[in-house]
């Protein structure tokens, strides 16, 4: 199996290349005479973005090497139950649209921070400013960074320290030119991306059905439905070894709406795209995003299963192992190099954009961030809109520096792919979800009750992670589906509780807290700052609720098909 690229992948890659920073130059260049606001465009593209801008650039700034490998993988060895993931969003992203993205424009809030600043305080936007900094770039921006350039380097056989540069030098490019210039070149990365992830996926299904003597993706999927069967069900068992990642209903009506909402709705990184704009363009962009999710499921998942019925029968055995032991994460890349000359250079192209576009709207909401809510507020009130353009500029190059330098020293490969990243943010998700939540809609929601969401449900969750192996036993949940017995190495099998479950207690138990704290301070005489909420806001055009229902419709038939 060839871990090159030949002249014609080299070829394929460079026109890609080329095409999308030429057509970075051009729009930087064309907007720039539009602009009004410099740092508002820089940051915001204030106005400048088409809603299937807005929808292609969601879509390219979260899919990444996490998905393209990590999912992949989790495919290999769950099935498609992973892909709950990406279906949900896409419900996810409608209620965004009708009852997050009103209330942000209506109050003028361009970011995270300012509006934890505008409903809470200084200092909670402060403290979290801080926080959301460090977290996108140690963890996240290190993690695109080092998972993106590790299948890079198995499709091309380049070093990943080599890699981790380019893509870094590549992203700093992007990203130099601001929100206008990610939104609307995230277009081009994303038709690369779906364009090589569909041809990745007709490769799979079609070795699938010449296996078993047909051609043809028609045959393979009809293989794959046959001989990976029980890859196939989104509802887990309580039997299924891979319950304690995804726990049976739960992924309908528990922790996954608060990993999904959290994300979608309270994330710089993502809302960034929508803020800029108008609500009717912006609710279009994100129903625009909601139907590719419904796709990206055949993109990252299908090879995964896919790989895993042709393991199954003899292909890929010493492929997939490393150190003697099966690496699921393996699955992607290790497709990819069956690619013939071109195709592969195309496929290498699409995993290069979806790392490149994570990369640049990653480091564009760090700089977004640094810039307006701590450089602006605490170190130059005065400072010019050019002057803030600069540092935010300043920041992605910072940014992007330190993350190569530690991205190789944090043991990212080591850790698993897809599913350990959900669970380890998951243990500040319930938290922060319950202080932007009860801040859109309960205006007697205090300041100190978001501290404490924050503080309080990072510590419940840390406890509830815990609880087993300090002594305590939680097998009475066992018969409810919320625990269940886990092998340990070290010692007697412990009853766990799966991280969504973990979740959904520390979100109510948040919710409980914020309410009892905010009624004690506001018999104290405190006062606390809603938001301008209106109802009328949440009222939706005919076009916008006909597409909404057509994505539930799809939704409802998907999971009725493959319960």
């Amino acid at each position: 199996m060839q871990q090159t690229l030949g002249t014609q992948d080299l070829l394929v890659f460079f026109i890609y290349f080329i095409i999308v920073a030429g057509y970075g130059i051009w729009i930087y260049r064309r907007k720039r005479k539009q602009s009004v606001s410099a740092s508002h465009d820089y940051f915001l593209a204030e106005g400048s973005l088409t809603w299937w801008a807005i929808g292609a650039s969601l879509i390219a700034s979260n899919i990444s090497a996490e998905q393209f490998i990590g999912m992949s993988g989790s495919g290999f060895t769950m099935g498609l139950a992973i892909a709950t993931y990406e279906w949900m969003a896409a419900l996810t992203l409608i209620i965004v649209a009708v009852f997050f993205i009103p209330v942000y424009l209506k109050n003028k809030i361009y970011t995270m921070p300012q509006f934890l600043s505008k409903r809470y305080n200084d200092k909670v936007a402060m403290i979290m400013a801080v926080f959301w900094l460090l977290l996108y770039v140690v963890v996240n921006l290190t993690s695109i960074l080092y998972l993106g350039a590790l299948a890079i380097s198995a499709i091309s056989g380049v070093s990943i320290l080599t890699c981790i540069a380019v893509l870094a030098v590549f992203a700093i490019i992007i990203t130099l030119g601001g929100m206008k210039v990610i939104g609307y070149t995230d277009v081009i990365q994303v038709l690369v991306l779906i364009l090589g992830g569909l041809v990745t996926t007709y490769l799979a299904l079609d070795m699938v059905g010449r296996h078993f003597g047909g051609a043809g993706i028609m045959d393979g999927f009809r293989q794959l439905a046959k001989q990976g069967d029980d890859h196939l069900h989104m509802i887990l068992k309580r039997d299924n070894p891979y319950y304690m990642d995804l726990p049976g209903l739960t992924v309908l009506l528990g922790g996954m709406w608060i990993v999904n909402l959290n994300y979608w709705g309270c994330n710089q990184y993502i809302t960034q795209r929508a803020l800029g704009a108008d609500l009717k363009t912006a609710r279009s962009g994100i129903l625009f995003a909601a139907f590719l999710k419904l796709l990206m499921p055949l993109i990252v998942v299908i090879p995964g299963i896919a790989a895993f019925v042709l393991y199954k029968n003899g292909y890929f055995q010493q492929e997939m192992l490393a150190h003697g032991e099966l690496v699921p994460d393996k699955a992607y890349p290790v497709l990819l190099n069956l690619l013939p000359d071109g195709l592969k250079g195309l496929a290498f192209a699409s995993l290069t954009a979806a790392v490149v576009a994570s990369l640049a709207g990653k480091a564009n909401s760090i700089a977004t961030i640094f810039t307006l809510d701590i450089y602006q507020k605490r170190i130059n009130k005065e400072a010019s809109e050019q002057r803030l353009v600069w540092i935010g500029r300043a920041t992605v190059v910072v940014a992007m520096i330190l993350a190569v330098l530690i991205a190789p020293f944090l043991g990212i490969d080591k850790k698993g792919g897809f599913q350990y990243i959900q669970e380890y943010t998951g243990f500040i998700s319930p938290g922060v979800f319950a202080m932007f939540l009860l801040g859109f809609f309960w205006k007697k929601t205090t300041s100190n009750a978001a501290l404490f969401a924050v503080i309080g449900g990072f510590a419940l969750s840390v406890l509830l992670k815990f609880l087993p192996s300090m002594g305590a036993d939680l097998g009475w949940l066992s018969p409810y589906g919320f625990s269940k017995l886990v092998a340990q190495k070290d010692g007697p099998p412990l009853y766990e509780m799966p991280f969504l479950d973990r979740m959904g207690f520390v979100f109510i138990f948040c919710v409980i807290c914020m309410y009892l704290i905010s009624s004690i301070e506001l018999k104290k005489g405190v006062r606390a700052k809603g938001l301008e909420v209106d109802s009328k806001m949440f009222r939706v055009s005919v076009s916008f609720a006909v597409g909404a229902l057509l994505v539930c419709g799809i939704l409802l038939a998907l999971y009725t098909r493959y319960w």
